[in-house]
């Protein structure tokens, strides 16, 4: 579908796998670590942004590559 090659969306994989577990980590930190609450929000947003890009991500590598 995309014209990357394998390895290329090998690395992609792991950028998004990366940003989810960063993304839980900075989740774990807005509940239960800070307690100021703007600084709390902001973490929070960030870790939501951090997903999205990591849904998207996937995105073009379940998509795959055209290179057989």
């Amino acid at each position: 579908m995309f014209d990357i090659s394998r390895m290329d969306l090998m690395w992609v994989s792991f950028v998004s796998i990366g940003f989810m577990a960063l993304a839980a980590v900075l989740i774990y930190l807005a509940r239960y670590v800070i307690t100021i609450r703007f600084v709390s929000v902001i973490v929070t947003l960030i870790s939501w942004v951090l997903l999205i890009l990591a849904f998207l991500l996937m995105i073009l590598v379940i998509g795959g590559s055209s290179h057989a």
